[in-house]
């Protein structure tokens, strides 16, 4: 092959690397602000629109340096290895050490924005350099093996570096990656166009930029172990990354001299040992005072809620729904948790479903006569559909003639729009409701909706034995709420509109 056909085949096969390269950083500022703060659609939005604004502004400051093409590029992809490479330690770093996260993003996003913009110039003169052609040609090429780059980055990412090497790990390889990609072009193709000292001294950038991000490649589990306890104020005893979240359990002494084992899902707080008992005691026996042969629980991966639903003999089964496993697995074998749920896993009345709820409940093969739903709360798209009118029809539709459903649904004292509104979403879809709260003090006054399809149910007790919080006189105190915690005309969350609702996310510190 003639060597300008070779050099043209490098160039393009690059930018297909290097668009791969860039969409990946992209992915992994998204991720990491769904994982640390939530609600993906903002932190989409915000992540995309400055890095796409950016890219205009790279691409006008890279105008001046099209003479120096060559060791240009080599320079932008440096950087972009450096700050691309590191960017998702440092903004981890800057959220657990100084709890700074959104202008982080948005300097990351935009220092990453400008550079990826800046390479289309370079490379375009490049290009031209190399065999001259109509600029429209030209741009047809480069952008054709930019787009199709972009595509294998955004495959990669989620079904490659995620698993294989996680987020932290995955930037830095994708940084290496990077870096070699601008030398090897340079300096096997255009090493003619920069000075030997130009040239020794890319090398040695490189060299050193590969070195450092190798370095932080070893490093990377020790300070992302220290990074995450400092996010957290007890120290962590077990923690994982799935598919679908972070799952951590810290350990203490609490105040009363007894063992304090708390879980927590992508940083919001599940429970307290030291008074979960309050909540799931909450949410479990108002719904199961009528008829309760068959229940249906909707989350609950902890087995705590199963624990309370098990003490009924009279109870035949018991069909849960989670849709992590790695939580099941969790529940039924880690000491701290089966002492907790009295291993009520191992009840042979119980049959665990590994499914997404929304999904299940479309093709439900029964119904219940009782359905609890204990979902993490909506600060997500990913779940704001689990509180949608639409879930909540196909959950009255898996109920039997009288039976109940029950919602936890937040604070009502921290956040009463979002608790009347998973109230007025429940009346939407054609229940008549009955709200009520405990107080739970790991989590402060916390509220649930009581559903029927008839008429309005009202929490009652028949209980298989004493209660350590509950009893009539509180469940009937727990309907009243104050004036100024009622909140004027809810809105309804609807899948086409759905309300990334602000319950009560629990501090991680």
């Amino acid at each position: 092959m003639p060597r300008h056909r070779l050099a043209r085949a490098a160039l393009l096969a690059t930018v297909f690397v290097c668009a791969a390269c860039g969409l990946v950083y992209e992915l992994s500022l998204v991720t990491l602000g769904s994982y640390l703060i939530g609600d993906t659609a903002a932190q989409a939005s915000i992540t995309l629109s400055v890095m796409v604004c950016s890219m205009g502004a790279g691409a006008l400051v890279a105008k001046p340096l099209r003479p120096h093409a060559a060791a240009a590029f080599v320079a932008v992809e440096l950087g972009l290895a450096v700050v691309g490479g590191l960017s998702v330690a440092a903004l981890y770093a800057s959220y657990a050490w100084l709890n700074i996260y959104t202008g982080t993003l948005v300097l990351a996003a935009a220092v990453i924005g400008m550079l990826v913009g800046a390479e289309i110039p370079l490379l375009m003169e490049l290009l031209q350099d190399i065999r001259k052609q109509e600029a429209s040609s030209a741009v047809a090429d480069l952008f054709a093996a930019d787009y199709v780059g972009a595509l294998l980055g955004g495959l990669a990412f989620p079904f490659l570096l995620l698993p294989v090497f996680g987020q932290i790990r995955g930037s830095l390889v994708v940084g290496v990656v990077n870096a070699v990609a601008g030398l090897a072009l340079a300096f096997f193709f255009f090493r003619d166009k920069m000075t030997r000292g130009v040239r020794h001294t890319l090398i040695a950038a490189t060299v050193a930029v590969a070195c450092g991000l190798t370095g932080s490649y070893l490093y990377a589990d020790r300070f992302e172990a220290t990074a995450q306890q400092a996010l957290f104020a007890h120290p962590i005893v077990w923690q994982a990354r799935t598919p679908y979240q972070q799952i951590v359990l810290t350990e203490s002494l609490s105040p009363f001299a007894t063992t304090d084992t708390r879980l927590y899902l992508n940083g919001g707080l599940q429970f307290s040992s030291v008074d979960e008992y309050r909540y799931h005691e909450a949410l479990v026996h108002p719904v199961l005072s009528g008829s309760r042969r068959s229940v249906l629980v909707l989350g609950g991966g902890d087995g705590l809620a199963l624990r309370e639903i098990l003490r009924y003999r009279d109870i035949a089964e018991v069909t849960l729904v989670e849709l992590d496993p790695a939580i099941i697995d969790l529940a039924r074998t880690d000491d701290r948790l089966t002492s907790l749920n009295l291993h009520a896993f191992d009840d042979p009345r119980v049959t665990v479903v590994n499914a997404d709820a929304f999904s299940w409940l479309r093709s439900a093969p029964a119904l219940f006569d009782a359905v609890i739903v204990d979902l993490p709360d909506p600060d997500q798209t990913s779940v704001a559909k689990l509180y949608s009118q639409e879930f909540y029809a196909m959950a009255a539709g898996v109920l039997a003639p009288g039976a109940r459903m029950v919602v936890q649904s937040g604070s009502p004292f921290f956040a009463p729009r979002s608790f009347w509104t998973i109230d007025a979403t429940l009346r939407s879809a054609g229940l008549h409701t009955t709200p009520y709260h405990v107080d739970v003090p790991s989590f402060g006054d916390w509220g649930f909706v009581l559903a029927s399809a008839t008429a309005p149910p009202a929490p009652a007790l028949r209980t298989p034995g004493p209660l350590r919080s509950l009893d009539d006189a509180t469940l009937t105190a727990a309907t009243v709420f104050a004036p100024d915690r009622r909140a004027v005309d809810p809105a309804v969350s609807t899948l086409m509109r759905p309300l990334i609702l602000d319950l009560q996310r629990q501090e991680w510190r």
